[in-house]
């Protein structure tokens, strides 16, 4: 039995990224710094707002007490299970989310990730059920009031993206697609994207100016029907979507990029991944999300976005570019210079043991007051 009304979905406050600027923590290496040491770079890099691939508790136990605020993620292998079963949707919650309350701060919970869009069809299918049974549980827990259900979507759901009017939903997504934008309208979820100027560009060099792609000084483009002109690429690709949205029937839905990234290294065919490209965009773009201003589509929509990543993963598969995307190498020293510090070992057990006697009240806070959260993320940005 779905457990939704729109009463409720009303009164829903919950919000899982209160910030501006995030960072992805993906850990598919063996050479990473503990999670406690993870802590450590994060908080001396002012973000505050993570996500991560899975519910890993040696994270979840680190990060209690910090005042970080988590997202996490049902991998795209267990989605199945978790559609067919109710009971396993909620055991999962019970033994990934509820033992780690309220001292961690779980903010949301991601169903999978580039679902629709990808190449395993079957999963199309069970996604929309996944992410029902996984908020059902959240409800009965009276969680929903701390949690945001979101799943995120790369660009391959659009048929078109350029000009940004012109994006819609691939024919055989949209299907799938509608359903899931009804639910997560129902429950206040925003519209999660995965856009990367840096495989645009990859893909079409030749028509693509990668000044635009880098946020440097450029002719941009400029869109007839709506008669907008973007001077960047990422702005586009979020308007492109907020188009498709728009063209599905929702508007008023909020897009937040989940993931956005420039690798720093790749192979010979990848002649953009160079560390002065990786840190203009990634420097270029944490000045962008410090302005707290809106797209030209959507300007009153403070963008939102998840870096890509935390650091280097030296056991991803794929092309070189897909192991050189951290801030961070793996010893937790800085890639590049972007404003941020690396990790520092004098200091890392008593900067640690200083943010676990402060604690932190995160997204708790937020649903007692929104703007007293805005304030002090703000603050913590800009110290």
């Amino acid at each position: 039995m779905e457990i939704i009304s729109t009463f409720t979905a009303a009164l829903l406050t919950v919000e899982a990224f209160t910030g501006t600027y995030g960072i992805n923590y993906g850990r598919i290496a063996n050479n990473i710094p503990s999670p406690d040491k993870v802590v450590t770079l994060l908080r001396a890099a002012k973000i505050k707002n993570v996500r991560i691939y899975d519910a890993d508790h040696s994270v979840l136990k680190a990060f209690s007490g910090t005042g970080l605020e988590i997202v996490i993620s049902i991998p795209n292998e267990n989605l199945k299970d978790m559609s067919a079963n109710e009971d396993h949707a909620m055991n999962w919650v019970k033994q990934n989310v509820q033992p780690f309350l309220p001292d961690t701060l779980i903010c949301g919970i991601a169903i999978g990730n580039e679902i629709l869009g990808g190449s395993d069809f079957e999963l199309w299918t069970v996604l929309l059920g996944a992410a029902k049974n996984v908020y059902n549980a959240v409800k009965k827990l009276d969680l929903d009031g701390l949690i945001q259900i979101t799943t995120a979507h790369s660009q391959a759901v659009f048929s078109n993206s350029f000009p940004p009017s012109s994006c819609k939903f691939r024919d055989n997504v949209a299907q799938y697609m509608k359903p899931l934008l009804q639910f997560f309208s129902q429950i206040g979820s925003p519209f999660c994207l995965n856009a990367y100027p840096f495989l645009a560009y990859m893909s079409d060099p030749g028509n693509i100016d990668i000044n635009y792609a880098l946020f440097l000084s450029t002719k941009g483009i400029y869109d007839p029907k709506t008669h907008l002109h973007y001077d960047n690429m990422l702005d586009a690709q979020i308007d492109a979507a907020y188009a498709a949205l728009e063209d599905a029937g929702y508007k008023d839905m909020e897009v937040i990029v989940t993931e956005t990234g420039w690798a720093s290294h790749g192979d010979e065919n990848e002649k953009a991944a160079t560390i002065d490209n990786a840190r203009t965009y990634n420097y270029n773009l944490r000045k962008r999300l410090a302005k707290k201003k809106g797209t030209p589509l959507r300007p009153k929509n403070v963008v939102k976005a998840y870096i890509f990543a935390l650091f280097n993963e030296n056991l991803k598969w794929g092309p070189t570019s897909e192991r050189n995307y951290g801030l961070f190498k793996p010893d937790g020293s800085i890639s590049y210079d972007i404003g941020f510090q690396g990790l520092q070992s004098s200091s890392a057990n008593s900067l640690l043991s200083t943010i676990k006697e402060q604690g932190g009240r995160g997204c708790y806070e937020h649903q007692i007051s929104v703007a007293i959260i805005s304030a002090l993320t703000l603050l913590l940005f800009l110290q």
